[in-house]
């Protein structure tokens, strides 16, 4: 007896899941092993507590970024349960590593989309939330530049752009202009009519959302400088304006770049704000570190809250949709 449709179908989307899950590894596999040769290199002298703190700062960071995009889900009338945003969002993260940037639109519309959440705005979502969060970092990297630390005309300019070029898409008219424009191959309609609830209150409210999570992945950076034996100043504001500053110009421009990881574009921002400060070796090697603790960070969140879904969906499953447990 011939297999059906809906059986041979089952089996290769279980296979699609798969090959995306695997590539994924590759990359974060790869990305580890070149970051930590590189810190091998150097002789630094590690402070662990710091180094956990920092990752753990940085999860919380993102804490906000991930809740703005659970509300335009729900701005846009899909009706997904706030574990399953938070297991999206954060899982999504290791599809940075892979090139291209893609894989974090298909890893996360694929984790949340369901009988609850619809496939074509979970991607609009996702793509604002992200755009939403790199044109504010590149705001907050150039009002910091403009007041502390004018020697950097290049830098300035660069966030200038980043900002123009990341925020425009998010713009209200623009994203129903954007969807207009495209043709759906289902449910177009809906898409169109949904989209319209995205307006300028909520995107006013992503930007305080993200303002405040890049303050808080600046206090990231400086735990890390912390964990690597850098002397520290905690009540320094214009330290942490720094931190925060390189910490965002740095993620934003290897976002832009396209490139996975935003590998060497992150160590060349962080060198040319850092390097004045704690000097160019400590600079290098803390961007080196940085990108292994976020990393390790990202591992584990994915992993707490993967396994914790699957945890309460076998105690109790009659509560989620089907489609949506993956």
């Amino acid at each position: 007896m011939k297999p059906t449709w809906p059986t041979t179908r089952k089996w290769l989307l279980a296979l699609a899941k798969l090959l995306v899950v695997l590539l994924v590894l590759w990359f974060v596999r790869k990305t580890l092993q070149e970051g930590w040769q590189e810190l091998q290199q150097g002789h630094w002298r590690l402070e662990w507590g710091w180094l956990i703190l920092s990752g753990g700062v940085y999860l919380v960071g993102l804490l906000g970024p991930a809740l703005f995009w659970h509300y335009v889900l729900r701005r846009l009338g899909q009706n997904p349960h706030l574990l399953e945003s938070l297991r999206a969002y954060y899982i999504s993260h290791l599809g940075k590593y892979v090139p291209g940037k893609a894989m974090v639109i298909v890893l996360r519309a694929g984790l949340i989309s369901g009988q609850r959440v619809h496939l074509g705005l979970a991607a609009v979502s996702t793509f604002i939330e992200t755009l939403t969060m790199m044109a504010v970092g590149a705001f907050i990297s150039l009002a910091i530049l403009l007041a502390q630390f004018r020697d950097h005309p290049w830098l300035m300019l660069l966030s200038l752009g980043l900002m123009v070029v990341s925020g425009l898409p998010t713009l209200p008219s623009v994203v129903r202009l954007a969807l207009r424009w495209f043709r759906w191959p289902e449910n177009g309609g809906t898409i169109l009519e949904t989209a319209d609830r995205y307006r300028l209150p909520t995107m006013l409210l992503g930007w305080a959302y993200m303002a405040v999570c890049w303050l808080v992945l600046g206090l990231s950076l400086g735990c890390c400088l912390a964990g690597m034996g850098v002397q520290v100043h905690w009540g320094n504001t214009e330290q942490w304006a720094l931190w925060t500053a390189t910490a965002a110009l740095a993620v934003v421009a290897g976002f832009v770049s396209l490139v996975p990881g935003g590998i060497m574009v992150r160590e060349a921002v962080l060198l040319s704000l850092l390097a004045p400060q704690v000097g160019k070796a400590a600079a290098l090697a803390s961007a080196v570190l940085l990108r292994l603790v976020w990393l390790v960070a990202e591992l584990a969140i994915s992993a707490i809250l993967y396994g914790s879904y699957w945890s309460i969906l076998q105690r109790s499953p009659g509560q989620c949709d089907p489609r949506s447990q993956r």
